[in-house]
């Protein structure tokens, strides 16, 4: 199981345990749909959404991406952009209780949930895409561009800055920081607050998140499929293993 699922109370807690790094993949977006499938159908008043040991997630699995090759890259793309989608259309409140590193579409994760808590470790946040090499598609630049003040979008997407949880909360990528040790029972907190009035909650959420998906619908047809190509294309290969061996270094 690669997306774990547990209940606090009347709370559902979806817990990413895929790997060290909790890494997006295919199967990582199948479990995920399916865990908030269950959740969504159940009488759970809300979601709170974290990761295991020090990494909320790290993103994209962009070894695996670089292994199996540009079918595989357009496959992946379409989970990417279903998965985003169901957690920021997600009807019930969903809470991101950032237990480390959210970094790349870990940080489009914490930008898709309703409010963002980040515990108070060294763990950072932040979307390196333009750096790794590669475009946004449009569904997650649109939930960042929800997300974040007008005035760091520039600094964190052409720059692809990223953040300690202070310079985080000062910059609006984030709501709290919390003690780690109490971040899970925060996030419940909250989670139980905003699912007080269930329907009240979830037409608020699509008043306030309309217009992203609005430009979405307009521009993804055209902006995904140039997108698509180029995370496919040898010279974004080239880039993502540069900045593999740079960053990480080689998988053994």
């Amino acid at each position: 199981m690669l997306i774990h699922l547990e209940r606090q109370g009347s709370i559902a807690i979806v817990r990413m345990e895929h790997g060290k790094a909790n890494a997006m993949d295919i199967e990582f977006f199948r479990d995920m749909n399916q865990r908030l499938q269950e959740i969504e159908k159940s009488d759970a008043k809300g979601v709170v959404l974290t990761g295991t040991g020090k990494i909320f997630s790290a993103g994209v699995d962009l070894f695996r991406l670089l292994e199996e090759g540009p079918k595989y890259a357009h496959l992946f793309l379409e989970s990417l952009d279903t998965g985003l989608l169901r957690i920021f259309n997600f009807p019930k409140p969903l809470i991101a209780a950032i237990n480390g590193h959210a970094i790349a579409g870990g940080c489009i994760l914490v930008c898709a949930s309703d409010y963002r808590l980040m515990g108070d470790g060294p763990g950072t946040i932040g979307v390196p895409e333009r750096v790794v090499g590669v475009p946004f598609p449009t569904s997650a630049l649109e939930i960042v561009r929800y997300a974040v003040p007008n005035q760091i979008m520039q600094e964190l997407v052409y720059r692809g800055k990223t953040y300690g949880a202070a310079d985080a909360l000062l910059k609006g990528l984030i709501d709290e920081i919390v003690p780690h040790d109490k971040l899970i029972n925060r996030a419940v907190e909250l989670a139980e607050q905003f699912g007080d009035s269930p329907e009240t909650f979830s037409i608020m959420k699509q008043q306030l998140r309309k217009p992203a998906l609005e430009r979405y619908e307009r521009d993804h047809r055209e902006h995904d499929a140039k997108a698509a190509q180029i995370w496919a294309s040898p010279e974004a290969r080239q880039a993502i293993r540069a900045y593999l061996d740079r960053v990480v270094g080689k998988r053994s």
